[in-house]
């Protein structure tokens, strides 16, 4: 049931969002712009040349303490002990089950200094799991999911819109690490990471600092045509580049192996975890359902919840559809069963009631050449 908006929590960017014509939506919790001008415009504009994302609703927890590496490693699938300083991980969070709770990044900041971003719908279920699980430890937490905004910028052109504004050395800042410095004379965390398959850059301040950034951004980019961008065509862009959302592709009934994620689950690394015995027992026995990727080659758009079938047989469901604005046909992600998810494997999806054909192709649909990470 959606919230009264009284009932929402809201950025520091609400009226600059308001300002510029967006439709606000609840998601997660939090009153933010689905779209501005609109999804296919918004979408191409980050293919194209740089979008600004508005992130500030997701969970932004600092873990600090002599045991901070090895807390979170129990705490966590992968192994923040291996990142060097500056360097960032995806991550998840399991129940004992295996299960997963989030997906997260996991920057190390410090020797004993770690933020993980977590999801704005499962922030607080994080934030509550991870007191529980360094209870014992030489860690803590300070969640500053309320005291923190997050703007990002995205596509081919943002380093060229960013460089100015920053002393961050963004040409030796790697994908996935991040930099402490200044963005528009502002104490700012700077990582170049980000939800869209394209180059970027997310930064994070002060609350209240947010709008600065933001139009900072927006008018050393408007130039080069940089544009606001909505959850819209933040969706379809992570959709063309494989990534998964909660709620979607990963949930408590799913776990790592089965989403194609099981590289980062770390179970070589020394020490207990939460959920090791279950996921050593996944990846010895094998899993039950397979994210695939799926071209719909009939007429009609694979929505979440729609029925999969081989054959007579019904192998799965899928998590996310769209008509690809890059691609032009209709891409979809879905659970099948593990032998019905090679690439060219015939499926057929249930679009209201009609049968529509669709081949299993690999991840992702869209890839861009990206920085180096080492």
């Amino acid at each position: 049931m959606t919230e009264a908006p009284d009932q929402l929590h809201s950025t520091a960017l609400l009226d600059v969002h308001r300002a510029s014509g967006a439709r606000l939506i609840e998601f997660g919790g939090w009153l933010m712009p689905v779209q501005y001008t609109g999804i296919l415009e918004e979408h191409r504009a980050v293919r194209e040349r740089a979008g600004l994302f508005d992130l500030s609703h997701m969970g932004e927890l600092f873990v600090e303490g002599a045991d901070a590496g090895d807390a979170l490693a129990a705490a966590v699938v992968s192994d923040p002990r291996t990142l060097a300083v500056g360097r960032a991980q995806y991550s998840m969070i399991v129940a004992p089950d295996g299960g997963v709770i989030d997906d997260l990044i996991v920057y190390r900041l410090g020797p004993a200094r770690f933020l993980v971003v977590a999801n704005a719908g499962n922030a607080a279920t994080v934030s509550d799991a991870l007191v529980e699980r360094l209870a014992g430890w030489k860690a803590v937490l300070d969640d500053r999911s309320l005291a923190t905004s997050l703007v990002a910028i995205q596509g081919p052109l943002a380093a060229s819109i960013l460089a100015p504004l920053t002393n961050v050395d963004l040409a030796s800042l790697k994908y996935y690490a991040i930099a402490e410095g200044d963005v528009a004379g502002l104490p700012a965390l700077v990582a170049r990471t980000g939800y869209t398959g394209e180059d970027g850059f997310e930064i994070f301040v002060d609350w209240e600092r947010g709008p600065d950034i933001w139009a900072a951004l927006a008018d050393a980019g408007g130039p080069a045509g940089v544009t606001p961008v909505g959850l819209g065509a933040r969706d379809t862009l992570r959709l063309e580049a494989g990534m998964p959302l909660y709620g979607n592709e990963l949930d408590r009934e799913t776990n790592p192996f089965e989403a194609g994620l099981g590289r980062v689950v770390k179970l070589e690394k020394p020490g207990e975890f939460v959920g090791r015995g279950a996921l050593e027992k996944i990846a010895r026995e094998g899993i039950d359902k397979r994210l695939v990727g799926l071209i719909v080659k009939g007429r009609g758009i694979a929505r979440h919840g729609y029925p999969v079938d081989a054959g007579e047989r019904r192998t799965g469901v899928v998590t996310s559809g769209t008509q690809s604005p890059t691609l032009g046909v209709p891409i979809a992600m879905a659970y099948v069963a593990p032998g019905d998810g090679e690439p060219g494997t015939m499926v057929d999806v249930e679009v209201r009631e009609q049968r529509v054909s669709a081949e299993v192709v690999p991840l992702p649909f869209y890839k861009r050449q990206r920085p180096p990470t080492a």
